[in-house]
């Protein structure tokens, strides 16, 4: 990602702080966000829904094919959607990432039980308390952009 360093730590300023707070929790709760949306995939995908109830005659107002009814129903879940959204976002950051900042996100959000601190993520990453703050303001940031969050 191009913008790693001072550029990004410039701009981390700028988000607001209940937007960092939120972007923080979702990185937290990446594992549990893919498993609910295959949990919601699963569910639009193999329940009946949409029983004709036209009993009066005249045309169906739905879609008939049960492939495009699925279809339709995946692509207009708004909760399916935005939380694909979010996950794909931070896959996107990660992926882009350097070796140490994705390290980091390892320890500090994505390790069960939360074990390290600020100061014991930047133990293992052999940098500074400060340093590792700052790496993880970046990629906060970066996320927000990514997302079209302020």
């Amino acid at each position: 990602m191009d913008q790693i360093g001072g550029e990004a730590n410039d701009r981390a300023s700028k988000l607001k702080k209940p937007t960092f707070k939120h972007i923080e929790s979702e990185l937290y709760s990446y594992h549990e966000t893919l498993k609910e949306i295959q949990f919601l995939r699963n569910n639009i995908m193999f329940t009946k829904e949409n029983d004709d109830e036209n009993v009066g005659g005249g045309r169906r107002s739905y879609i008939s094919s049960p492939t495009e009814q699925i279809g339709t129903r995946l692509a207009t879940h708004k909760r399916l959607n935005k939380l694909e959204e979010i996950a794909n976002a931070i896959e996107k950051v990660y992926t882009g990432l350097p070796e140490d900042y994705r390290k980091l996100i390892e320890l500090k959000f994505w390790s069960k039980p939360q074990i390290y601190t600020m100061d014991g993520v930047a133990g293992k990453l052999h940098v500074s308390k400060r340093q590792a703050m700052r790496w993880r303001d970046e990629i906060i940031q970066i996320t927000a952009e990514v997302l079209g969050w302020r």
